[in-house]
């Protein structure tokens, strides 16, 4: 099927008025059932429940006839479909999808009914002091959410239909009652997450977790010597422990993702790491996009020029066939990057932030719809207080959990709306003809600017912006270049 068709297929058939409208009456979440109404007529739809209230039963004969059509356009058959949604964490996104397209339409960029992922730093406190944390952790701040807040917060989260929740920091370890967050998360069927420094996950406590339903770990570790990472994680010895964490992780059967901001110290480190990744065993390494925010305001200096991000995400591109971890970054140009390798093969690589998406290249403007930054569309964050932002790298808040309703602001903010529209991004980004698979970081860009429509001054095609930029420092002497060396 032609591009043009499957897409057609998808607006015309399952974006129309009516049935966008009878997808909202299913959306609702039932009482009965305890779930939200198209979750519990998927399970029914794949054999994995066999009673439910009427108005789910009800839910299942629409719902069908939406799958079939979409099975359709993607060219799979209804089989197929069936047999992928036997997992349950893939249910609760399609259920996710299907109430995007009630609320909003099939839109370029596509979004979701409710956040995929919820980043949430559930606490400030932190046993290492690094040098470039967007979060300032250290320690635990007198307004954060507490043990009961918390726990009701996850479940309203899974109330929204948020599928992944990652717990981060600041240190998710340190606070005392993570692993009951992790469990009340897992049992509500949400998939569960740490973003750690991996100091602390000694075996009993990685087993704990485990236990607790947790599935992934990200662990960050920002060099492959310990000289280079110590010195970013501010304690002697961290290296060492953190690889034991890993080690750990590994050995315990989950799924590890290496996680390494990208600067000038560890730019030349980076292929030993992704060896070192391959090493140990752990599945995805995550190429984080340095983002001028919390203690990285204080070290401008060591972000990636637009060449050397360039080189370093070609880099990325020609190792993917070469190792057996799956290799990602955070950085939106690994999207153009990659389909400038792959024009003309056939077949397609669309890097986001959950995995390389591969198609024909008869599929090529439908990646249109996934691709890009995906804060406050993908993705939002909370902060230990509550605060809502569209992702930690992003200190704009938009509403709090103590006194906001999470679906309204994810349906109506302007912020988020505004974020959502590539129409409106300054140039270069916006004139971009990449601008729907990248159109740059918005952290970054608010960072830089603090202004979220304006370019990302990361890419070669924004390199005035970037000299702008060094400009600025320079005639304000606020981080004096040759400070760099002082880093290691």
């Amino acid at each position: 099927m032609k591009v043009g068709t499957t897409i057609y297929v998808l607006k015309t058939m399952i974006g129309n008025p009516v049935t966008r409208k009878v997808l909202a009456g299913m959306s609702n979440y039932c009482e009965s059932d305890r779930k939200n109404r198209l979750e519990v007529a998927l399970e029914l739809y794949v054999g994995e429940r066999d009673t439910a209230c009427y108005k789910c039963k009800m839910a299942l004969k629409p719902l069908s006839s939406v799958i079939k059509r979409g099975a359709k356009a993607f060219c799979v058959t209804e089989e197929e479909m069936k047999s992928a949604f036997k997992n349950s964490y893939y249910r609760k996104a399609l259920a996710s999808v299907i109430k995007g397209v009630a609320d909003f339409g099939v839109n370029r960029p596509f979004i979701p009914g409710a956040p995929f992922q919820v980043v949430w730093d559930v606490t400030y406190a932190c046993n290492l002091n690094c040098k470039h944390c967007y979060a300032e952790a250290g320690k635990k701040r007198e307004d954060e959410l507490s043990d009961e807040e918390a726990l009701k917060l996850v479940d309203r989260l899974s109330d929204m239909g948020v599928t992944i929740l990652a717990f981060s920091g600041g240190e998710p370890m340190v606070r005392g009652n993570i692993m009951e967050m992790a469990k009340r998360a897992s049992d509500n069927g949400m998939y569960v997450s740490f973003a750690t420094n991996g100091t602390l996950l000694t075996k009993e406590r990685v087993r704990e977790a485990k236990e607790a339903g947790v599935k992934y770990l990200q662990i960050s570790l920002d060099g492959a010597t310990a000289q280079v990472h110590d010195a970013f994680r501010g304690t002697p010895g961290a290296f060492d422990r953190t690889i034991q964490g890993i080690k750990n992780c590994v050995e315990a059967d989950l799924f590890v993702s290496v996680a390494t901001t990208a600067t000038k110290v560890n730019y030349s480190e980076i292929p030993a790491l992704i060896d070192l990744c391959e090493e140990l065993g752990v599945e995805w390494f995550m190429l984080y996009n340095f983002v001028p925010t919390g203690r990285g305001r204080e070290v401008l200096d060591i972000d990636l020029s637009p060449d050397e991000r360039e080189e370093m995400l070609n880099m990325l591109f020609s190792k993917m066939e070469d190792v057996d971890c799956d290799l990602l970054t955070t950085a939106p140009q690994f999207a153009r990057v990659a389909l400038q390798h792959c024009a003309g093969t056939g077949t397609l690589v669309v890097p986001t932030h959950f995995n390389n998406t591969r198609v024909g290249e008869n599929l090529f403007n439908i990646t249109e719809f996934i691709g890009g930054c995906g804060a406050g569309r993908f993705y939002m964050a909370i902060r230990a207080n509550g605060n809502i932002d569209p992702c930690v790298f992003f200190p704009l808040t938009v509403g709090n959990v103590r006194e906001d309703d999470l679906m309204e602001i994810w349906k109506n903010n302007d912020i988020l709306g505004d974020l959502r529209n590539k129409e409106i991004l300054q140039d270069n980004c916006g004139s971009c003809e990449y601008r729907y698979h990248c159109g740059g970081c918005r952290a970054r860009a608010y960072g830089y600017f603090n202004n979220y429509l304006a370019p990302d001054p990361g890419c070669v095609k924004n390199q005035l912006h970037y000299d702008a930029i060094l400009k600025r420092i320079e005639i304000e002497d606020e981080i004096p270049i040759e400070r760099i060396e002082t880093i290691h």
